[in-house]
């Protein structure tokens, strides 16, 4: 029988610019050698599939310890040139502060904006997409949203992280409004001084 292999890709989201941007990385080894792709790698005998994906963002990218969740598996027979084999995609999301660097098997680790991607390795273009679907749908009934914003925030960062997730802008009283109905912030009795006016701090109510 044909083995088949197993592994995991990392669809990495953060707001830069009041976009969605995604993290990619520029293969070094073949297939798709200097092709943009997503961080990930074959899973190994002694580690789950969480396992695997926290590994691979730390070794390709320097990330680790943030919101990561399995999102989807992928196995159409033609996906990879080398063979059989099954990815499964997770999809994680950080404020834009994390420093990244490359991995041995990544050339660069650089940000990309959702809806400006390079030609991309495998099916990753439909893995992207597809976690962009995810996180969207997501938006309104969990807390996925507070992943990409630092521990306090106003209300505007919390606008733009909405607006940068649907690819679209709100009407800000009736986001503000919204916002205040499902009680899902509280006010940290903080201020800070973004220009003329202090804005109000803000924290995720859990």
């Amino acid at each position: 029988m044909k083995k088949h292999l197993v592994t995991v890709d990392i669809v990495l989201f953060t707001i830069r610019e009041r976009n969605l941007h995604v993290l990619l990385i520029r293969r070094l080894a073949k297939p798709f050698e200097n092709c943009f792709a997503l961080p990930g790698g074959f899973v190994l005998k002694s580690e789950s599939l969480d396992e695997a994906a926290a590994r691979e963002l730390r070794e390709e990218t320097g990330i680790e310890k943030v919101y990561l969740e399995q999102l989807y598996t992928f196995g159409e027979p033609d996906r990879d040139p080398r063979g059989r084999v099954v990815t499964v995609a997770y999809y994680a999301l950080v404020p834009p502060t994390h420093t990244l660097h490359s991995g041995t098997d990544a050339a660069d680790a650089a940000w990309f904006p959702v809806d400006k991607l390079p030609a991309l390795g495998f099916d990753h273009r439909q893995i992207v997409e597809y976690a962009h679907h995810r996180i969207r749908n997501k938006l309104d009934y969990t807390n996925v949203g507070f992943e990409l914003l630092p521990e306090k925030f106003t209300l505007t960062e919390l606008q733009l992280v909405h607006e940068a997730i649907l690819g679209g802008p709100l009407d800000k009283r009736n986001f503000r409004r919204k916002t205040g109905q499902k009680g899902i912030v509280e006010p940290t009795g903080e201020w800070q001084r973004t220009g003329r006016k202090p804005a109000q701090l803000y924290r995720f109510s859990s």
